[in-house]
């Protein structure tokens, strides 16, 4: 019995697998979309699951044959893990270095000694972004909580106040910016440009931030006005520590992968010589994979040692920061799988075809179908990794600034009104002490805000550039 390849798998997998007309594509996508809304809604099935079930149901709708569905499947699995899942796990490394040894708490202690009053959720902004730079969105919250609390308890504040502003900061971070999963399966997906991405995120970020996070803040504090709650919250890292990192070399550090990528992607801006040396260079500094290498093996020194880390305990740090992307992996891997199946299945090509006839801009599309994704399924990685597959043959004959946009557009749709079938909806309502109402007039206006924001200046982004 022979073996296939990846390289086989994935050949194979270009070929259409089924010749369905427009109208049975579209019922099969509706079919495969509505099986994985149910099985995570209604049957609390894991996403991982869920969307190997439905790659298959939407392959059996369009009429083709199981046994190429599943090549499908299995190379848009494998090419997607292959992509982004050394990198998710370089981040996770650095996430975990930064939260272990004090340097994720060096980094608020520092910023909020020289803040105080009206600049107080202005600071618990700058703080999330940079933190939530290389951390998930349920590490950060958990790591923010008893900061969050500790200010507005001490200083008297309403939660909202110092609260929304930290949501804000860690959800724009986890919906725009790589190196986190969503936005670096929706590159993979659209061949985007990391860099350009990157620094187009930052741009359309920082304005959205501000609405988000300290503007709204002042309304949401006037509609749920609640004090911090009091209930016992996770201990500080660095009150077991000795020493921890010093704030200059925590920052740097974090840093470090974002200023890598930043710098190939104005290289080859500048340069635009693909054989000349410089730029040949930053190709290789500042690609992903070596950008979060190199801040990896800078924390050990700078946060890791810095902490008193002996070899031992930062092997135990690296060890225990895999073990929860796990699942992350998994979901990224089977959304990538479906992707694939969405794409051979020539609902890419039906979206390409339809869409010529209508006068909606193919950004505004991305968006709406990230949007329509993440109210049915209450996931932003979901729906970006299926919002990206539908889309991806649109940026086939956009520039490199207007691909960037469309994965912008796609993170911005994913982050649409969060509710009640979404696992931060409920994270956020039982850290804050909040009732059902209270989060979604706090919480899930504010997600609201960012989507619609982040939208927004991405269209107008398009329109310049």
């Amino acid at each position: 019995m022979t073996s296939l390849s990846v390289e086989t798998l994935a050949a194979d997998a270009v070929e259409p697998i089924t010749s369905a007309g427009h109208a049975q594509l579209g019922i099969a996508v509706l079919a495969g979309i509505a099986v994985i809304v149910l099985l995570i809604t209604k049957f609390r099935v894991h996403a991982f699951l869920a969307l190997t079930i439905g790659s298959l149901a939407l392959g059996a709708f369009a009429g083709a044959p199981l046994d190429k569905t599943i090549v499908s499947f299995t190379a848009g699995l494998g090419s997607t893990v292959a992509g982004v899942g050394v990198l998710i796990a370089l981040g996770a490394i650095l996430g975990r270095l930064l939260a272990d040894s004090g340097g994720a708490d060096q980094i608020v202690d520092t910023i909020l000694a020289k803040a105080g009053g009206r600049a107080m959720p202005w600071a618990m902004v700058l703080i999330a972004s940079v933190i939530g730079l290389p951390l998930f969105f349920e590490v950060g919250i958990v790591l923010l909580i008893p900061v969050v609390l500790m200010v507005a308890k001490r200083g008297n504040y309403s939660l909202m106040r110092i609260g929304i502003p930290a949501l804000a900061g860690l959800s724009v971070m986890h919906g725009l910016i790589p190196p986190h999963p969503g936005p670096l399966v929706a590159i993979d997906a659209v061949g985007a440009n990391l860099g350009v991405t990157l620094a187009l995120g930052v741009l359309v970020a920082i304005p959205t931030v501000i609405i988000a996070g300290p503007l709204f803040s002042k309304v949401a504090a006037r509609w749920v006005d609640v004090q911090a709650p009091d209930k016992m919250v996770p201990g500080r890292a660095s009150d077991d520590l000795e020493k921890r990192p010093s704030f200059r070399a925590a920052v740097a550090t974090i840093l470090l992968p974002v200023v890598l990528m930043l710098a190939k992607a104005l290289v080859d801006i500048v340069v635009d010589k693909p054989e000349h040396t410089v730029q040949r260079v930053f190709d290789v500094i500042g690609s992903p994979l070596i950008a979060l290498l190199a801040a990896v093996i800078v924390a050990m020194f700078t946060m890791g040692r810095a902490a008193g880390f002996t070899k031992n305990q930062l092997s135990t740090t690296v060890e225990k920061s895999l073990a929860p992307i796990a699942g992350v992996l998994l979901i990224v891997g089977a959304g990538g799988g479906f992707k694939q199946t969405l794409v051979d299945s020539g609902v890419g090509q039906m979206i390409l075809d339809i869409s010529k006839n209508w006068s909606i801009p193919a950004l505004l599309l991305a968006w709406l179908i990230a949007v329509v994704i993440r109210l049915a399924t209450g996931s932003a990685t979901v729906a970006t990794i299926s919002a990206a597959g539908l889309v991806a043959p649109l940026a086939a004959d956009m520039s490199t600034a207007h691909t960037a946009l469309l994965v912008l557009a796609i993170g911005a749709g994913s982050l649409f009104f969060s509710h009640v079938n979404d696992a931060g909806f409920w994270l956020v309502k039982e850290y804050f002490g909040l009732n059902v109402g209270q989060t979604i007039k706090t919480w899930s206006v504010m997600e609201t805000i960012i989507s619609v924001v982040a939208g927004g200046l991405v269209l107008l982004l398009s329109l310049v550039i």
